[in-house]
């Protein structure tokens, strides 16, 4: 069984529509656990409402103050019970053997932890055309210079990893934190280069966010990473190009 874990806050014109896709999946042998992180537009009623025509795969777990997505996906990570855990975010979308064909993968390449390729959406979720590919393989220098890995992309086999290693940190970009961290301890992510999910982006211009993420990705090298001032400017160099060219 996989585990879906989801944290929702505000997410009520989503919710409805990512239950369904959920419920959709070819592969049907799962658990879908929404975490509402004390949202204040109805998100848990909603959800509940739906819940009481679903039965008992979905669960809704309320939390009474706003944590954040980290501590949603680590009291998901808690309450799951499924051989794979998978994360997906309310507002963005998995294809209808998303699951299917990323556990076939799974069990092919004897994976731990395995990510996909995606595509970029825009505010509706309506593809774009910018497809994200990716590696066969994913090791922890790589990584560095280079998030290519989305969490909506994610799947791990608890049988193999640690679960403990997967509950992420109260840091800025804890899902590139947590798949950093993963990776440095040894393990390497295996990518399926296939379009399996697309990223919803806001209208809004991503400028204003740039130098946010600028001061994430720095914070990372030093911290997560424990580089040195070179190390991190030269990983930095690179993961800015490829960033940038990811988004063109």
């Amino acid at each position: 069984m996989v585990s879906i874990i989801v944290p929702v806050y505000n997410a009520a014109n989503y919710i409805k529509d990512t239950i369904e896709m959920v419920s959709a999946q070819s592969y049907k042998d799962w658990e879908l656990i929404l975490v509402d992180d004390a949202s204040k537009d109805g998100s848990g009623d909603v959800i509940e409402e739906i819940i009481r025509g679903q039965g008992k795969r979905i669960r809704l777990i309320r939390k009474n103050s706003n944590e954040g997505a980290a501590a949603a996906r680590n009291t998901g990570i808690d309450a799951s019970s499924g051989r794979y855990i998978a994360f997906l975010d309310a507002d963005d979308i998995w294809k209808p053997d998303k699951l299917e064909k990323q556990i076939a993968f799974m069990e092919k390449t004897g994976a731990e932890f395995s990510f996909h390729s995606y595509e970029f959406g825009d505010e509706l979720a309506r593809p774009t055309g910018k497809v994200v590919k990716v590696p066969e393989k994913l090791t922890f220098k790589q990584a560095l210079s280079r998030t290519v890995i989305f969490t909506t992309t994610v799947m791990f086999d608890t049988e193999k990893i640690d679960m403990g290693i997967i509950h992420m940190p109260d840091v800025p970009s804890e899902d590139t934190a947590t798949w950093w961290r993963i990776l440095k301890s040894g393990y390497t992510a295996y990518g399926l280069n296939e379009n399996l999910a697309i990223y919803r982006r806001p209208s809004k211009s991503l400028s204003s966010n740039k130098l946010v993420a600028l001061k994430r990705i720095w914070f990372l090298y030093r911290n997560i990473a424990d580089l040195s001032v070179v190390k991190s400017a030269f990983y930095f160099v690179g993961w800015a190009f490829r960033a940038t060219m990811r988004r063109l």
